[in-house]
């Protein structure tokens, strides 16, 4: 393909050293991945969409592109929370929701048990998932195999056992339970960060932050251990900061052990405290672009439907990549109260041009840029779509989209890291955790 003078493309694909997108020097790139590779239309998306389409006809493959993205909406997540009264499971619940003990949806919360039967709660954002606060253990007369006939234990895709001072043998005995009808289980222990500053008043002159936490984590081993469970894991968490101590952990771990549609819907339902936790909601949001992009593509290439029919559906995605990384009003609020920095503090991180500017006027700017070169970028996509040949307009839009929504979900990422860098206070190397768009020349390549 002939080569386009960078210093032609229209102002969106030019270098721009005022928008923090297209600021960053060219080039730059993830670990072990190349700065071109970020948002080239990549192999694999294109090999997905080949044994997708083959020789199927337009509507039949743009219901079956539709259907792959409703199993994604509609894939449920139960995630069963238990343990004795008082042990902060509510508050825990409402942190994985984020909200705070006072908002309207939030699970009740106090000093004596309040939940008396299994009560689900939506996540504000994601109605498939569903985090189940249930009855407390512990009684004298507790039995574990009961209790979880009684909680309905099938529907929960997994437990977290939660203690705040000492695991004890109900807990045990609810683990063993767990495990022998073929669920897993996480051990949380919470309010850590009350048990250190409890423990810093005790000895001011030789506290130690690391060596306690370590003897906490420890001593709750030793517990499990003696009541006669072999290697339990151990997770210590704040419901007040998640970002500190084994909350990171937690969710790598309950994402490593998903599969599928469930580990994605995990992924985008946890709140994202450190680098790492954005990296990974990103990367799995990426894999599904290419859906996005298949179905302007064939809706462009209908009779007298032009480009320009896909922006509901596109702002749609766009909305949804913004409240996956906390971006929207609400979310920063909570932040914002969670951290107690000003809300006005955190949304001057959001930079990027779609931060800022989320509306249909910018998406429709965008979209209307990138088709004036998506004629060449088109020939890609259609060498390796052969049913593509005769859709030239659907190439178009398929490349437009899909340039749209990679760089978007770029930018919302790099403003979710400053956002959190100004809410905690801490500078992760997120330059080594984010991709950055390149100059789009590979279009033209």
């Amino acid at each position: 393909m002939n080569e386009v003078n960078p210093k032609s493309l229209p102002e969106h694909f030019a270098k721009d050293t005022n928008d923090p997108l297209q600021s960053q020097k060219l080039g730059r790139s993830c670990k072990g991945t190349s700065a071109m590779s970020a948002l080239e239309i990549r192999e694999q998306d294109l090999k997905e969409m080949g044994s997708l389409i083959q020789s199927r006809v337009v509507l039949e493959v743009s219901t079956q592109v539709q259907s792959l993205l409703d199993s994604l909406d509609t894939t449920t997540l139960d995630i069963a929370v238990t343990g004795e009264s008082g042990a902060g499971k509510s508050t825990f619940i409402n942190a994985l929701r984020g909200l705070h003990d006072g908002d309207p949806c939030a699970a009740r919360t106090g000093v004596i048990e309040t939940t008396a039967s299994p009560t689900s709660y939506q996540h504000p954002h994601l109605p498939s998932v569903r985090l189940w606060d249930l009855p407390g253990i512990g009684t004298p007369c507790f039995q574990a195999e009961t209790y979880l006939r009684q909680t309905g234990f099938e529907r929960y895709d997994f437990f977290i056992i939660v203690a705040s001072e000492r695991f004890r043998e109900s807990h045990v005995q609810l683990a063993r339970a767990v495990k022998a009808m073929g669920k897993r289980f996480y051990f949380v222990r919470s309010k850590a960060d009350q048990d250190l500053r409890a423990s810093q008043r005790r000895r001011p002159t030789r506290f130690q932050e690391a060596q306690v936490l370590r003897e906490m984590k420890e001593d709750c081993i030793r517990q499990l251990q003696r009541q006669g469970l072999d290697s339990p894991q151990v997770f210590l968490v704040s419901s007040f900061e998640l970002h500190r101590f084994d909350f990171p952990l937690l969710q790598e771990t309950l994402a490593e052990e998903l599969e599928g549609h469930k580990r994605h819907v995990l992924l985008l339902s946890f709140p994202s405290v450190t680098a790492a936790a954005v990296q990974k909601k990103k990367d799995s949001l990426r894999k599904h672009i290419w859906k996005k992009a298949l179905l302007a593509c064939f809706v462009s290439a209908l009779p007298g439907l032009p480009i320009h029919l896909n922006i509901p559906m596109l702002m749609n995605t766009l909305v949804s990549y913004r409240r996956n990384f906390g971006l929207d009003d609400a979310s920063l609020g909570a932040l914002a109260l969670a951290s107690s920095k000003p809300s006005c503090e955190l949304r001057s991180q959001v930079c990027s041009t779609l931060g800022k500017d989320l509306s249909e006027n910018a998406v429709h700017s965008i979209l209307s840029q990138a088709a004036l070169y998506g004629q060449v970028a088109a020939r890609l996509v259609k060498n390796k779509l052969p049913l593509l040949d005769n859709l030239v307009a659907g190439g178009v839009s398929f490349v437009a989209a899909y340039y749209l929504l990679h760089t978007a979900l770029d930018s919302f990422a790099q403003d979710a890291q400053r956002v959190l860098e100004k809410a905690y206070s801490f500078e992760d190397d997120v330059q080594g955790e984010l991709c950055y768009p390149p100059d789009p020349g590979f279009l033209f390549d």
